[in-house]
């Protein structure tokens, strides 16, 4: 049985199969048409138990994995090109974002797949960014559009380590990565690291033309962090040592209000479908977004990060 809302799409497969062949049962191209077309599927139904599954599955869709670099919060590699989900406060919500939206290589497809539901929350909502764009105000828009967007980032103790993040404890491997990939690095003498990037906030979608609201200039921003660990940060660090803050494209700090604009606009746009255990979420990371609630009781979720893109003008030189 086939159910349609708006996104994702729901597809009941019949049980007893094992997860690739209920996907080799159904046909890859109009999964991936109907991905295409309303930006996020929910496939239920396919009892996916382990992250092998799940490189199963991505594999069967013909969906190519990538590495992940510059990650902001922890997973744990599970192999075959499986990530466990980010490591978030359960109790905290992680807001609307894409994957890797400001490196220079996207994912232009994520497949979630759920091994674990919580016993209450923990959805990972989805939000159309091509409405999203069309909902916030001109004014709004128009800086990010010119200017794009600035991503600043300090590797220290809280938050992810730069080993962790790129890969690599080589200190050249990481210069040699940020000099291809338009990342600015500076190395502080007691060896932290400071990044900065500029990107596009708005891309063209590199399949359909349409324009989409692509960027995490709201969920990084150092206003995200709680006001007392964010005062602490400042003390310890200076203004330029939050883990993670954004700005327009010429350094310029986004304002409060702004940043509630766009995230108001996220929330006008969610659409969200509680996991249940063996769930399969396809997501066009390119022109949807996704979150993930807060929750209670254990929550296992395996990702695959895939379809790797350069997008034409999305990376801005500072």
């Amino acid at each position: 049985m086939t159910t349609l809302l708006d996104p994702p799409l729901t597809v009941t497969t019949e049980p007893g199969r094992t997860p690739v062949a209920t996907v080799t049962s159904l046909d890859r191209e109009a999964i991936r048409t109907a991905l295409a077309t309303h930006g996020a599927l929910l496939l239920r139904g396919l009892a996916v138990a382990s992250a092998a599954d799940v490189a199963a599955v991505a594999d069967a869709l013909g969906v190519v994995p990538m590495r992940e670099r510059e990650r902001f919060a922890a997973r744990r590699d599970l192999g075959s090109g499986v990530y466990s989900g980010s490591e978030w406060p359960h109790d905290e919500p992680m807001c609307m974002h894409h994957e890797l939206s400001y490196a220079a290589e996207v994912p232009a497809t994520a497949v979630f797949g759920c091994l674990t539901a919580p016993a209450e929350g923990g959805a990972t909502a989805v939000a159309d960014s091509r409405e999203v764009l069309r909902a916030l105000p001109a004014d709004v828009v128009e800086p990010f559009r010119r200017l794009g967007w600035l991503l600043k980032r300090a590797y220290h103790e809280v938050g992810v380590a730069w080993p962790e993040a790129f890969g690599t404890d080589d200190t050249a491997a990481v210069d040699a990565y940020c000099a291809a990939n338009a990342v600015q690095a500076e190395w502080l003498p007691d060896g932290r690291l400071h990044t900065r990037q500029r990107r596009a906030a708005i891309i063209s979608h590199p399949v359909t033309g349409e324009e989409v609201w692509f960027n995490q200039a709201a969920f990084l921003n150092g206003r995200t962090l709680d006001p007392m660990i964010r005062e602490y940060l400042v003390a310890m660090y200076g203004e330029d040592g939050l883990p993670f803050d954004t700005a327009y494209g010429d350094g310029t700090p986004v304002p409060e209000d702004v940043v509630e604009t766009i995230n108001a606009a996220y929330r006008a746009a969610t659409r969200r479908e509680p996991w249940q255990r063996g769930d399969v979420l396809l997501v066009d990371n390119l022109r949807t977004a996704h979150s993930r609630e807060p929750y209670r009781g254990d929550r296992e979720i395996a990702v695959v990060l895939g379809d790797p893109v350069r997008l034409p003008g999305h990376v801005l030189g500072l």
